[in-house]
């Protein structure tokens, strides 16, 4: 199959699209008349993408949890649209919790949603674009998957996980003409604060002064809005050499830098010894 046109309509395959990012890109999408298989738990909070933009979109109802569910959606889009030239792994949720409250099914839910849901899409869409010869995997990550925040110290290590298997998969599907990109957004006023993207788990006293401290910090940031995303993601996706990451906000890449830095002066300092260890 030949490689779609860059002013020919693109067909997206969008989980998570019932608020947040996740809707702002369809909505996007659809605005300027490429055709999305919108997907969502609940399907009648996207309902109105179908009353708006007619078979232009295609409702899906997707739990990424669901291997059994996320391979029907892909392969209902697929016969619906012909292709899927363009797949966005949105979907996704933050547990709340220290390292020592955080229960173990509590976090198995969450990298159950995080990592494990995004895998199964990708597996259930890479043999479609091996064939085509073409397409656009992307991710939404965050800037947290490259330090970390106390208190959702586990949200941030499924985001860790997420870069990493992105990165490997990006080396890996290269050849068959398939782009990766993450998607590392900073403090945005979405959705991602309310009680279906947060959960929390059971708070322990001890741990009082650090919880009020975060949550002081986190209310004091700048939130970027939401709509404001679209014309980059646009941008990215109709870019002919789109890159492995791209962050969204302006402040991103100091925090990074910063990050970073501190890791390679603890490296550096203690680089003797490690380097003794050699043998």
């Amino acid at each position: 199959m030949t490689k779609v046109k860059i002013d020919e309509p693109k067909v997206w395959f969008i989980t998570g699209t019932s608020r947040g990012f996740g809707r702002v890109w369809t909505e996007a999408a659809l605005e300027r008349g490429d055709k999305v298989a919108a997907t969502a738990r609940n399907v009648d909070s996207i309902s109105d993408f179908k009353d708006k933009y007619g078979d232009n979109v295609l409702i899906l109802p997707l739990d990424v949890t669901q291997q059994a569910q996320v391979e029907n959606a892909v392969k209902s889009a697929h016969e619906y649209f012909g292709r899927l030239d363009i797949v966005i792994n949105n979907a996704g949720y933050s547990l709340v919790g220290t390292v020592e409250e955080a229960k173990t099914d509590e976090i198995r839910a969450m990298y159950e949603t995080n990592i494990l849901g995004p895998v199964s899409v990708i597996q259930a869409v890479l043999p479609i674009m091996r064939e085509q010869g073409f397409g656009h995997i992307l991710g939404t990550s965050s800037s947290l998957g490259h330090y970390v925040v106390p208190l959702i110290g586990y949200y941030c290590s499924s985001k860790w996980a997420f870069e990493a298997i992105y990165e490997s998969l990006a080396v890996e599907v290269k050849s068959f003409g398939i782009n990766v990109t993450i998607i590392e957004p900073g403090a945005y006023a979405t959705e991602f604060g309310s009680e279906n993207s947060l959960k929390f788990s059971e708070s322990l006293s001890q741990y009082e002064p650090i919880r009020n401290m975060v949550f002081e910090n986190l209310s004091k940031l700048e939130r970027g809005k939401p709509n404001a995303t679209a014309a980059a993601v646009l941008k990215l996706v109709d870019a002919e050499q789109p890159p492995l990451r791209m962050f969204l906000g302006s402040h991103n890449l100091d925090e990074i830098r910063q990050a970073y830095s501190d890791r390679i002066k603890v490296w550096e300092e203690w680089q003797d010894i490690a380097a003794a260890a050699q043998g």
